[in-house]
């Protein structure tokens, strides 16, 4: 690895647009790690500066272990949240862009391709503002070649200024994120001009060894993000596909994914049979690269990867259709408890979550659902669920209730389905659960997460995936 020495550029300001799940973590983490360099995180939305602003840190916006204590250690010396956009593009030496990057919901490329506006209307910003040389850098996930549109936008609408564009992809697991930071298994940059490339890696280099941190060009950059979250999912429908099969021939998915863990060549990452997966890269990403391979007339390339995601959907309505199946072929006014909502633990995302999808299959068929989440707000999944579009906001609030209290939620349940994998589930008093339900007491655990043996001493009849 070559030794990186920073040129030209020297940072002392940097400014990131964005203050979501990506952005504020990352920043927060290169301010505790470069003391010398302020950073201001921008975003439009007032109401989530003002919770990173908010003094109880149990109110910042997102959840991560160990991320309250790094904004509590760098908020008001070199890391700062504000909605003055403008004025922090002006004044940085470097600019991240970290909005958001959904999958379209309109027009050409609807349901695959990324809808690209938000990351236009940063760089018409950065352009009518910028006064001096910017790097501006991809943090956002984006479709390849973007960075050729973002290099058109500002060298066409800008006031004469050089900017250098770099793409730096995220490889974050939520959850694990500060600790990911902290210690990535390697940082990618990608880019064309050597001293800008120069610059991000002298950033990085306060804190991550020299041969973690890879270079590439643009293209290289953008596509490696995309194919890593591709594999991984790739993984997980894997074994959710044969985990179906297990419940079928009396195999059990765990002892298969542990016998095929073990070979070196496969390795036990991302075995975990599940409801499917969830969170805002995996299926967003997948999408993506089968828009980009449809574009160039690969069809085949696109078909293989399409069926990642249609296997992590059809594990979702097989779950829900195990529920109905079980209690009766019905659950018409049965009270279902989801206990879990965001897409995994240690986390309140709840982009693309397995359980927005099974719980709309069980509305579809009139359940009641309770709905208990230790980090994720009543707001929040209402909102999931009118995003749907399935039925009225009305209808959601009248079937769905969401609650704080666990126990409680299982309160006259006639089943409980694990959605998430929190460890606090483990722990509760399953004797009093079983109690206040209603006989036969029923657990679906989409997570394997519960101890089958000592539930079904307890009474419950419990089923898990791929047993």
């Amino acid at each position: 690895m070559l030794e990186y020495k920073a040129m030209s550029f020297h940072i002392k300001k940097i400014c990131c647009i964005g203050a979501g799940y990506v952005g504020g973590p990352t920043m927060s983490v290169v301010a505790k790690q470069c003391p010398h360099i302020q950073i201001t995180i921008v975003d439009v939305n007032a109401n989530r500066i003002a919770a990173w602003n908010d003094e109880n840190l149990e109110n910042l916006p997102v959840y991560e272990p160990g991320l309250a204590e790094i904004v509590a250690e760098a908020r008001g010396c070199n890391l700062f949240f504000s909605t003055d956009v403008e004025k922090a593009i002006d004044e940085a030496d470097m600019i991240f862009i970290s909005v958001n990057t959904p999958t379209k919901n309109y027009g050409k490329g609807k349901g695959m391709a990324a809808d690209l506006k938000y990351i236009e209307l940063c760089a018409r910003q950065i352009a009518a503002v910028a006064k001096t040389d910017k790097i501006v850098v991809e943090k956002s996930t984006l479709p390849v070649r973007t960075a050729a549109a973002l290099k058109s936008i500002l060298d066409h609408t800008g006031n004469g200024v050089n900017f250098h564009i770099l793409s730096n992809p995220e490889f974050l697991a939520e959850g694990t994120a500060i600790q990911d930071l902290l210690a990535p298994d390697r940082v990618l940059i990608g880019g064309e001009n050597q001293e800008a490339i120069h610059a991000l890696v002298d950033i990085y280099q306060n804190w991550v060894p020299n041969d973690k941190i890879l270079t590439t060009n643009l293209w290289s950059s953008e596509l490696s993000k995309l194919t890593a979250n591709a594999f991984l999912a790739q993984r997980v429908s894997s074994i959710n596909s044969i985990s179906e099969l297990c419940e079928k021939t009396g195999a059990n998915v765990d002892e298969v994914s542990k016998a095929i863990g073990m070979d070196t060549r496969i390795g036990a990452k991302f075995l975990k049979a599940s409801v499917g997966f969830g969170g805002s890269c995996f299926q967003k990403d997948i999408l993506n690269l089968v828009y980009i391979a449809r574009s160039y007339g690969l069809n085949e390339v696109a078909d293989y990867w399409d069926q990642v995601i249609i296997m992590n959907d059809h594990q979702k309505q097989r779950f829900a259709d195990r529920i109905i199946q079980t209690l009766y072929n019905t659950v018409s006014g049965k009270k279902i408890t989801f206990l879990g909502w965001a897409f995994k633990k240690d986390t309140n995302d709840t982009r693309e979550s397995a359980a927005i999808y099974v719980a709309d299959y069980l509305l579809n068929e009139q359940a009641e659902i309770t709905i208990y989440d230790p980090k994720v707000s009543a707001e929040r999944i209402y909102a999931d669920l009118d995003y749907l579009n399935t039925r009225s906001p009305e209808e959601n609030r009248a079937l769905v209730k969401i609650v704080n209290d666990p126990i409680a939620a299982c309160n006259d349940a006639h089943a409980i389905a694990v959605l998430t994998e929190w460890d606090e589930f483990k722990n509760y008093d399953w004797y009093t659960i079983k109690h206040q339900m209603k006989r036969p007491a029923f657990v679906f655990d989409g997570r394997k997460l519960l101890n089958r043996k000592h539930l079904e001493n307890l009474g419950f009849k419990y089923y898990a995936i791929g047993e």
